[in-house]
């Protein structure tokens, strides 16, 4: 497993964006291009692939152990850095009216809309299923 598989999958596992990594190398002074950033994250046939180094992925380690835990001086629960970014992501889906903005939820929506009552035309009456003559 290349450092290049190791970050894609902490980028999966930890929902990170660009601007949240970029965020986390600045923790601890390692500046990176938003572009050099996506050349690690492409298919290794791709031409402007990259391989991400060691000194990458150990400043990136060193970030989310800040990012996430924070400073001796400063410490922070991992939980809570972590739910205060699905709430942070769950109000950026809602408009200022409080519906859901998010076109894959919409689209869930439409597809599976309240089920109704079937009448079947075969199925006995609900008078203990005796036929009327």
């Amino acid at each position: 497993m290349t450092n290049n598989d190791v970050f894609k999958k902490l980028r999966v596992a930890l929902m990170l964006r660009d601007e949240d990594i970029l965020e986390i190398l600045k923790l601890v002074d390692f500046n990176l291009g938003k572009s050099e950033l996506g050349a690690f994250f492409r298919k290794e046939d791709h031409p402007n692939y990259r391989e991400c180094g060691d000194q990458i992925l150990r400043n990136f380690l060193n970030g989310l152990v800040l990012y996430l835990r924070g400073t001796k001086e400063q410490p922070k629960y991992p939980g809570d850095v972590l739910k205060r970014r699905e709430e942070a992501a769950q109000t950026q889906n809602q408009g200022s009216d409080g519906k859901i903005k998010d076109f894959g939820q919409r689209q869930k929506k439409k597809a599976y809309p309240p089920l109704s009552p079937v009448k079947y035309k075969n199925k006995p009456s609900q008078s203990g299923g005796k036929k009327k003559s």
